[in-house]
């Protein structure tokens, strides 16, 4: 069975959420990391970083939140062809690397946001879900960054109507309840 490794309020639940999507069965393995657990040679071993998330799927482990969503999504997902998995991976990889960070700088977050939410707003505009009309990974990594803004920073999307609505249809997911949704903030 799969482990996956994470703390409290950690990014480990973006992973829960997408374990829960697709219906994989997992061990959830709470470290506590006031106590410093991630630092030990136990959990180093499968992660060097010492960092959460990471998991144990058989022999096969892997850490950091973007790399697991693709491996989940590609032994997992639905995703059949190099273009579905290269998609995925576009999203996956814009949230972590460029949505997230562009975000959390309050230097550039005024001038990026219109820059970066208005094409999402758009695409979401004509249909349900980043990849059309079925959910995918994709929006796993997408709605975990833009629900953690809008539920740690208090950011306001309502300049973006559709991506509003695609918050809080993801928001009623029941997975999503499951993981995210059941945490205080």
């Amino acid at each position: 069975m799969l482990k996956l490794y994470g703390g409290k309020f950690s990014r480990a639940a973006i992973v829960q959420w997408c374990l829960e999507e697709l219906q994989v069965p997992y061990e959830f393995v709470l470290l506590d990391l006031e106590a410093g657990e991630h630092l030990e040679s136990d959990y180093t071993a499968i992660n060097p970083i010492g960092k959460v998330p990471a998991i144990v799927d058989g022999d096969f482990k892997l850490w950091e939140s973007g790399a697991i969503l693709l491996y989940l999504a590609d032994k997992y997902g639905h995703a059949e062809t190099a273009e579905q998995r290269a998609e995925i991976a576009q999203w996956v990889l814009f949230a972590n690397a460029t949505l997230g960070t562009e975000l959390l700088n309050e230097a550039i977050r005024d001038q990026e946001m219109p820059r970066l939410l208005k094409p999402i707003d758009q695409i979401l505009a004509l249909q349900p879900y980043l990849l059309g009309e079925q959910f995918s990974t994709a929006d796993v990594a997408i709605g975990s960054t833009l629900g953690f803004f809008q539920m740690r920073y208090k950011m306001d999307f309502t300049a973006y109507s559709a991506v509003m609505d695609y918050t809080k249809r993801l928001g009623a997911r029941p997975a999503f309840q499951r993981t995210i949704g059941g945490r205080s903030a």
